[in-house]
């Protein structure tokens, strides 16, 4: 029943392809045999419960190849249908172009830039290591054996772009590292990308490379479902991660295999129904053998249910449930006379959520000792907080996503100009609406002698750029504390940005109306005038108003604006509260002026950064960029008259 179940598998990824007119044929007919062996054989999951904590994970890293996904969900009885199939890359279909999480049941991540899945299956399967480790089963169990409550695989389908892409390599060294050896990587290694053979691009031995990073490996000669069944048996007994290589023929059976012809473009008609008649199936369009898609979900159940039960026994003897707090840290107690760098709050400030939220956890990419997010327990045998990703920032933010998508609560930090290494990754927290926190240190060229390779100019506008992330910019502590408490209490994305430069407590600062995203930090008498502030730059604007007040009677009023897309949230009335019209209004922030325009009347009230800086003293940078205490009153007031 094998062939029979891979030949419906390969005929409806392939009528859904010609149908949507669009996607990739030559991983569906090249790697079902894989997939297939991985469901039938080795996934325990529950179809009826695909959420369920414990079971295992698959991630299609090659994410090009998602009608052999959702075919293979299909035949495997989730919550599909012949018309979600149909409706293949049709838009608000269950079938989009590459797997999206949360949209289609059974796919575990969003998938298709080429590496993130692997890259983010390393975090899965780190969390796997570190849940196991946390509800470890009392020895005398009525299990009679040492066990835990959670004990899931990771498998990973990729391709020979994923192992190109240098986030997979960053990220498969930190595995062969922490020897996670519920991780198992099958490669579809066919030697054809999409522009044509590998040979010239990518010739290096994948084999001996995995072997180098501390994994255990094994090849796969023949695609044989027997082959592939019996290497996955192997690896689960291995101590390491393991890579198994399965030498494949893309497009097999098409009358184009093996070229990249097939790799990217639908069949013909006639190479359609000369592959059927190969396959031995009913050449019907998205004919279902209902036989074969019984046997199919029976072997999947048969092995799964029994651990689904029993998960659920213990759940309920153990009283384990999901981890659902609310923060507040309103009785979070600091001296008000405070003079300290925002990146060494907000240290302090984490340590006090990592007492109150079992599930946070998270790390630096070996900048820890720079940005001091750092937690008190270092990860030891996967238990503690606080792992060392080594300089691997693509990586980290790959793996941040892995452990969000497991439960975790999790952050990653690193220097604000090296945020680009993490874009890919970050936007795929944004797309996936996971509980990331980007944590960036060094916001501003007041860093100074690390020169302009070091300090940050567009980096923060990029990041407010994405949708459905949530940057935040805060001035003190009080404003850190209340970035902290949105954050935890609304489970979505975010970005931290901090100074390195030491700030002081402002008396109004107020950390329940971080929420709203801007606020009043100096109220005026009569008002002429509004200074918009950000981070350490609020410190600067209203030291500027009250020197203009003090001596030319200029009353201004200063908004600080931890985040400019929550204040863009609140309602007309209230932005207008805070920024009334026909006033002149000023902007200084140490970063772009893209994004800004909106909220001036003219962009000579823009007192922002848009040029590289330099290398020398933190003074002779600003001196330089015209962003020093006396420059910026100069403009205020030339601008003023």
């Amino acid at each position: 029943m094998d062939r029979e179940i891979v030949s419906n598998i390969k005929s409806l990824g392939i009528d859904m392809i010609d149908m949507a007119n669009s996607g990739h044929p030559g991983i569906v007919l090249g790697a079902a045999n894989i997939i297939y062996t991985v469901y039938a054989k080795h996934m325990n999951v529950n179809p009826n419960d695909p959420l369920w904590e414990n079971r295992d994970r698959f991630v299609l890293s090659a994410g090009h190849g998602s009608a052999l996904l959702y075919a293979t969900l299909y035949m495997a009885g989730f919550n599909l249908t012949i018309d979600d199939l149909k409706q293949f890359r049709h838009i608000h279909s269950k079938t989009p172009g590459h797997p999206e999480f949360g949209i289609t049941e059974g796919v575990d991540m969003s998938t298709g830039p080429l590496g993130q899945g692997i890259a983010s299956a390393v975090g899965m399967a780190l969390a796997g290591k570190i849940l196991n480790k946390k509800y470890e089963l009392p020895k005398k169990s009525k299990l009679g054996k040492e066990q835990s409550l959670f004990d899931y695989h990771v498998y990973v389908l990729c391709g020979d772009g994923d192992l190109m892409e240098g986030v997979s390599y960053e990220a498969t060294s930190l595995a062969g590292s922490l020897k996670l050896n519920n991780l198992i990587v099958l490669y579809d290694s066919n030697n054809v990308s999409l522009d044509g053979r590998t040979e010239n691009v990518f010739d290096e031995n994948v084999i001996d490379r995995f072997k180098a990073l501390n994994w255990n490996t094994i090849l796969v000669k023949n695609n044989s479902i027997s082959s592939i069944d019996k290497a996955i048996e192997e690896a689960k007994k291995s101590d390491k991660p393991t890579l198994i290589e399965v030498k494949t023929i893309i497009g097999e059976g098409s009358i184009n295999e093996n070229t990249n012809k097939v790799h990217g473009s639908p069949l013909d008609k006639d190479d359609i129904n000369k592959l059927k008649l190969k396959l031995k199936i009913d050449p019907t369009e998205f004919y279902v053998n209902l036989e074969a898609k019984e046997n199919f979900t029976k072997q999947i159940s048969e092995r799964s249910n029994k651990k689904y039960e029993l998960f659920h026994k213990l759940v309920n003897d153990l009283n384990y449930h999901k981890e659902n707090i609310k923060l507040d840290l309103s009785d979070l107690e600091f001296d008000s006379n405070l003079v300290e760098s925002l990146r060494v709050s907000n240290g302090k400030v984490m340590k006090e959520i990592a007492k109150r939220i079992p599930n946070f956890i998270g790390g630096s990419a070996d900048l820890g000792s720079s940005t001091k997010a750092v937690l008190s327990n270092n990860l030891d045998n996967f238990t503690g907080d606080n792992i060392n990703f080594g300089v691997r920032e693509h990586a980290m933010g790959s793996v941040l996503n892995g452990l969000a998508l497991s439960g975790f609560n999790c952050f990653g930090s690193t220097f604000l100009v090296f945020s680009d290494y993490l874009k890919p990754a970050i936007r795929l927290s944004a797309l996936m609406n996971l509980p990331v926190t980007y944590i960036f240190t060094h916001d501003s060229i007041n860093i100074g002698q690390d020169g302009p390779t070091h300090q940050p100019i567009e980096q923060l506008i990029s990041l407010r750029s994405i949708p459905n992330m949530t940057v935040f910019r805060p001035a003190d502590i009080k404003e850190i504390i209340g970035c902290w408490e949105y954050i935890i209490n609304n489970q979505k994305p975010s970005c931290l940005v901090l100074s390195r430069n030491e700030v002081e407590v402002n008396h109004l600062t107020n950390h329940k109306l971080v929420a709203n995203g801007g606020y009043i930090v100096r109220k005026e008498q009569q008002l002429h005038a509004i200074i918009i502030a950000t981070g350490s730059e609020v410190e600067l604007s209203i030291k500027i108003a009250d020197y203009l007040y003090e001596n030319y009677k200029v009353d201004i009023r200063v908004v600080s604006m931890p985040s400019r897309e929550l204040f863009l949230k609140q309602s007309k009335e209230y932005q207008e509260s805070i920024l009334p019209k026909g006033y002149r209004t000023f902007v200084v922030e140490a970063g772009s002026k893209y994004g800004w325009e909106s909220f001036v009347y003219n962009e000579k009230y823009l007192i922002t950064l848009d040029r590289f800086g330099y290398s020398g003293t933190k003074d002779e940078v600003l001196d330089e960029m015209e962003f020093s205490y006396e420059q910026i009153i100069k403009k205020i007031i030339d601008s003023l008259k």
